[in-house]
């Protein structure tokens, strides 16, 4: 498991580093500078969550099974927040409906919330610090 944990941090920023070229100059003339903004957020919350991910698979503060815990929430995080954000940002290329999207975002914002949180409450518990 801590294989996969490392193996899709490290996807994640490997895709957030192409998103991020892809918006800077692919993007850049197709949709407005706000938009742009827009997907850039998406992006640096993926990066952000990429490196979460690498810290939490080599910290021993946490036990694996709480590993796996915040792997699936910081996970399911980024797939709803950036993955809505790069949707919602897009949609003048893609035509997908906002309404059904826009709710994903701030769940996905909870969801990588929660992430940090759980991780905090397991490293306050601990009494090895």
């Amino acid at each position: 498991m801590e294989k996969k944990i490392l193996l899709t941090a490290l996807l994640m920023g490997i895709i957030g580093i192409i998103l991020g070229a892809f918006g800077a100059h692919g993007l850049k003339k197709i949709i407005s500078t706000e938009q742009l903004a827009t997907f850039e957020v998406g992006v640096r919350y993926q990066i952000y969550h990429a490196m979460f991910l690498l810290f939490v698979v080599n910290t021993s503060f946490l036990t694996f099974k709480e590993k796996i815990i915040v792997f699936y929430l910081a996970l399911a995080g980024v797939i709803l927040f950036s993955g809505s954000i790069y949707l919602l940002s897009t949609s003048i290329i893609t035509s997908i409906k906002t309404k059904i999207i826009g709710p994903l975002t701030p769940l996905g914002g909870l969801l990588l919330i929660a992430s940090w949180s759980y991780m905090f409450y397991c490293v306050l518990l601990k009494n090895k610090i």
